[in-house]
Parts: structure tokens; sequence; C-alpha cells
């Protein structure tokens, strides 16, 4: 039912006139008689008595007033409750999915900064690799993600996040620390990788067949999931490893990592936020990329 027949209605018999109805809801005498005579027509009946000098409702009129109030009464609470939850504090919960680069430290951290200010909302963060990422993005199982590639998927939508550079780390004193090596030189040394599937190990792939080799003729022995895991084994001295360098910034700073470059290896990416295609955010993810857009340099 046209809630706005209703309330033309119910100004007339409150006001049991109908220009001071118009007056009241700033519109023209002729158009509140045009709401009331097609709520007439809607309902097959007369609903006021237009014979007097004032306006009077019929009884089918007295029925459908008090019905007509708990109606628009109830329109204005679901009106008031939205807008207050547009404008008031974040709650629920807002679950996040990340690949294994940018979930170990970068996500991770601005989650935790973003939850400090909206006491009242729940976050959740997981990390699997970018496939699965995409996957439960496109599933809807996930509102949002970050991951550190875009592979091919017509049920999500890929957007540019942040710009990164996947570096190479050693631990100190290692001989490649703070120089740019050769691919060849890379061969004679022990590379820790990370999962298949995570964004900086297509990276390097790719990288690696454009300068004429694979991955398969490096010196691969360890591989390890999480990019932590990958750091550490690092910083013990295992090997090196190619990481994105915002996860190791405080390493590198420290001087428990080394950085190094490769030679004809361009290293430079974008990590993308990730939406099923077509689907609506909720005010926390908005609120999520707003923040986090604000933050990252």
């Amino acid at each position: 039912m046209d809630t706005r027949q209703l309330q033309a209605f119910c100004e007339v018999v409150e006001r049991k006139s109908f220009s001071q109805a118009a007056e009241r809801l700033g519109v023209t005498q002729p158009a509140v008689s045009l709401q009331v005579r097609a709520l007439e027509r809607r309902l097959g009946t007369q609903l006021l008595d237009r014979s007097g000098r004032r306006v009077e409702p019929t009884e089918a009129g007295t029925k459908l007033y008090r019905s007509a109030q708990r109606l628009l009464a109830l329109e204005a609470e679901i009106v008031n409750e939205l807008a207050e939850e547009a404008t008031g504090d974040l709650t629920g919960t807002l679950e996040i999915g990340a690949s294994t680069g940018p979930g170990g430290v970068v996500i991770s951290t601005l989650l935790c900064e973003f939850a400090e200010r909206h006491a009242r909302l729940h976050v959740a963060l997981s990390v699997f690799d970018t496939q699965t990422v995409v996957d439960r993005i496109a599933d809807r199982t996930l509102e949002l993600g970050v991951v550190g590639a875009a592979p091919r998927h017509r049920g999500v939508e890929y957007e540019p996040f942040v710009h990164d550079a996947v570096v190479l780390v050693c631990p100190p004193g290692h001989p490649f620390g703070g120089r740019t090596v050769t691919v060849d030189e890379l061969r004679g040394a022990q590379l820790l990788l990370m999962q298949e599937g995570a964004g900086v190990r297509q990276m390097l792939e790719e990288e690696l067949r454009r300068a004429g080799t694979r991955l398969r003729d490096l010196d691969v022995r360890i591989e390890l999931g999480l990019q932590e895991s990958v750091a550490h084994a690092v910083r013990a001295g295992y090997g090196v490893t190619f990481i994105s360098r915002r996860s190791v910034e405080a390493d590198l700073a420290a001087g428990t990592l080394v950085e190094a470059r490769v030679a004809g290896l361009e290293l430079e990416r974008e990590i993308f936020l990730v939406r099923a295609a077509g689907r609506t955010e909720t005010r926390a993810a908005r609120a999520f990329v707003e923040f986090a857009r604000e933050t990252l340099p």
C-alpha cells in the first residue's frame, strides 16, 4: 500500500480539511485530493464524507485511520533505524580474506588498528593462498579480500589497493647483502619459497621466465607456507627468500634482515582489493577501505 496516500488521508482526517492537510504536507490541495481518491479506488470504498462544512471519516475511514497510524509509525521506526545504522557506531562482523603476503603483516596490523577505533565491531582475518581468497569472495563466504595477484574470475572485481615492491632478503653477513646479484649467482644460493599460490611466488616465476630461466633451475629445497615462516627461516640463516618489502621493513631497519636485488628482475606489483561482482558493501567494509587508504603510505 502506498504510504504517501495513507499519509495524505490521515492528515485530512486529523485536520478535517483538504486545504490544511495540503499546507501541512507542503503540496497542493488537488494533489491531496488525488491521493485520497486513489486510495478510495484501491480499497473500493468511500473513506471521507465531504458533504458537510468539515471533512469527516466514514466508518470504513475510521477503521483505516487507526490501522494507517500504526503502519505509518512502523515506517517511521524503520526509517529511523536505517538512518541510525548509516551514521551510528559500526557493529556486527567484518570478515576479510587475504593472501599470505598481504595477510601476514600489512592487513593484520591495519585490522588491529581499525578495530581499536570501532570497539563494537568484530573483525576477522582469514589467510589463504590467492586463488582460495578469490574463490571465497566469489561464493560470498568472505566480503572483502586483499591479494597480491589477480587471477581471472568472472565472479569478482579487482581494484588496485597499494603498490608493493618484492625484494630478495638475506641473513646478516650473507654475501648477497646490499648487492645487486645476477640470476646466475642466485642459482648458487639456497632459496626459501612460500607455498604455491602465493602472489609473490607467482610473480617470481613469471619474472624468471621473462629473464630466460625457471624456478626449478634454482636451489629450492625448502618451501614454507606463510610469509612470516619464510622470513623467520631467513633470519635464522637457512637461506634467502623473495618477499614483500612492506612485510619486512622493521627487520630491514633493525638489521635482522638485509636487502639485495637481482639484475633483470622487475619485482614491483600492485596489491589488489577483491570483491564479489555486483555485491553492495557493508558500512564496515567501506570504512575499512577508507581507513586503509588513509593509513598506508
